[in-house]
């Protein structure tokens, strides 16, 4: 099932805060991208599409490209995939309960990176740096299996390719009627945002210092859709009991 091909039936408010969530969870891609592609040795721990590309160059003899740091990512990020699989297939859960606990899990695995950023200090080999990679990709392919099973249209959160497209094939200009564009120009915005801020953390403090604050987002978002949730049963009991 791709981005837009969810029925509008089961498509969230524009408002609701699973989709302010997910914004969120798009911003904080375009920092692990801007960390992962600058300072990890130019290979993407959230973005795959870039990262196949990435393995081909290298493949192909490209300086300044690693063969290593490709494969560690895309085997990462596939064993978080299959984490994020067992967790949305194993237990009826809500979509909101589901990404909480992906949430979780990325939170904890940014922490570890960063802190395994430290550890490696300048040592820019793949050996040094090979933990941050794994750790960042487990933690983009847990979430992005989670996602990809909430499926909600134009918030992948990991990839832009389909939003973009339907922001111009359903465009006035395309003949079309422009469904949802204010959602598909601010994934867009979010994720360019994301990335400009994680270069700009990058240079002025470093990668621990983009880590952390990437897992401080992912954190301050987890808790409003957690009381958000909280406050929705809430009014629901209240409203069974009156």
């Amino acid at each position: 099932m791709d981005e837009n091909s969810v029925s509008h039936a089961t498509t969230p408010e524009a408002s609701s805060p699973l989709v302010v969530a997910l914004f969120g969870l798009t911003f904080v891609t375009g920092v692990i991208d801007a960390v992962s592609f600058l300072g990890l040795g130019h290979v993407f721990t959230a973005n795959m599409t870039g990262n196949v590309v990435l393995l081909g160059f290298a493949l192909g003899g490209t300086a300044d490209l690693s063969v290593g740091r490709s494969l560690a990512a895309l085997c990462a990020f596939a064993i978080g995939s299959v984490a994020g699989g067992r967790l949305t297939n194993e237990r009826q859960r809500t979509p909101a309960r589901q990404l909480l606990i992906a949430m979780h899990a990325e939170v904890l695995f940014l922490c570890l990176a960063a802190a395994a950023t430290l550890v490696a200090g300048g040592d820019t080999s793949f050996a040094g740096l090979s933990p941050v990679i794994v750790l960042t990709a487990v933690a983009m392919g847990l979430r992005n299996a989670v996602v990809r099973k909430l499926a909600v249209p134009d918030l992948t959160t990991t990839v832009l390719t389909l939003t973009v497209t339907g922001l111009a094939a359903d465009s006035v200009l395309a003949g079309g009627v422009a469904p949802r564009s204010g959602r598909r120009m601010l994934s867009i915005l979010a994720m360019g945002s994301g990335a400009l801020v994680g270069t700009m953390l990058l240079r002025l403090f470093g990668m621990w210092v983009a880590l952390i604050v990437a897992a401080f987002v992912v954190a301050g978002l987890a808790l409003y859709l957690y009381l958000s949730e909280w406050s929705t049963k809430h009014v629901d009991c209240v409203q069974m009991h009156a």
